[in-house]
């Protein structure tokens, strides 16, 4: 069964230096029908303008995702962590039992386009830990590839919770399968472009909750770029 969360149909934040969509219920926006799904807490699309940031703020017991899509984004932390994260890379900062960072675009000109993840751990109050890692991009095209996991590979960021992160960038008119083992269920977002799932059509910001479902075929009707949860 395939659930779809229209774009234009999520949560907004907006101020001066944010435009900010939200997937679930997240700070003052609630929607009880989407509150989240499973331990998959927060899909946020995020364009920063140049110069704007995130000031210093404390998170506990969240593994949090960042994967760029477009500029760049800074990231310091209390644990002595930095670092600029770059479209094709992703960031993970498991919060655990306290840390205090901020996100900031340090370029003086130019927006960033950025999904921010939050995944609910398994377990809490572990020490808060931080890492990012390039996307492999020939390994992506035309298909799915782990970025994220509990047990990481090379080139995997390590998540604390049963979920697997996939990408994957679709040339159009190209096709790609998933399978979501039994008593699993998924979450599929377009990021870019304009995509069938099995029968459904999806385009950039649209999401999709699935379960009760075996195989996952995607088509790629334009240049399309997606993050697939795979979760217990």
């Amino acid at each position: 069964m395939l659930t779809v969360r229209k774009s234009d149909e999520r949560g907004k934040t907006q101020t001066t230096w944010l435009v900010s969509r939200h997937t679930f219920s997240f700070g003052e926006y609630r929607d009880p029908s989407f509150a989240n799904f499973g331990a998959l807490q927060v899909i946020n699309e995020d364009w920063v303008s140049a110069g704007g940031g995130f000031k210093p703020h404390s998170h506990e017991n969240m593994e949090i995702l960042t994967y760029l899509l477009d500029g760049t984004l800074e990231h310091r932390d209390s644990t002595g962590a930095g670092g600029i994260i770059r479209p094709g890379e992703i960031q993970r900062m498991s919060a655990g039992k306290g840390i205090v960072h901020s996100e900031f675009n340090p370029s003086p000109d130019k927006p960033c386009h950025f999904l921010q993840i939050w995944i609910a751990p398994s377990k809490e109050g572990l020490e808060p830990s931080y890492e990012q890692a390039a996307v492999d991009c020939e390994a992506v095209q035309n298909r799915f590839v782990r970025i994220a996991s509990c047990d990481p590979r090379t080139g995997e960021v390590r998540i604390v919770q049963d979920a697997d992160v996939w990408a994957a960038r679709m040339a159009p008119d190209t096709e790609t399968m998933h399978t979501i083992a039994p008593g699993r269920r998924a979450w599929l977002h377009v990021a870019r472009g304009n995509v069938v799932l099995n029968d459904t059509a999806l385009s950039a910001g649209d999401g999709a909750a699935i379960t009760d479902e075996d195989d996952l075929l995607v088509r790629a009707r334009e240049q399309s770029e997606l993050l697939l949860f795979d979760l217990a």
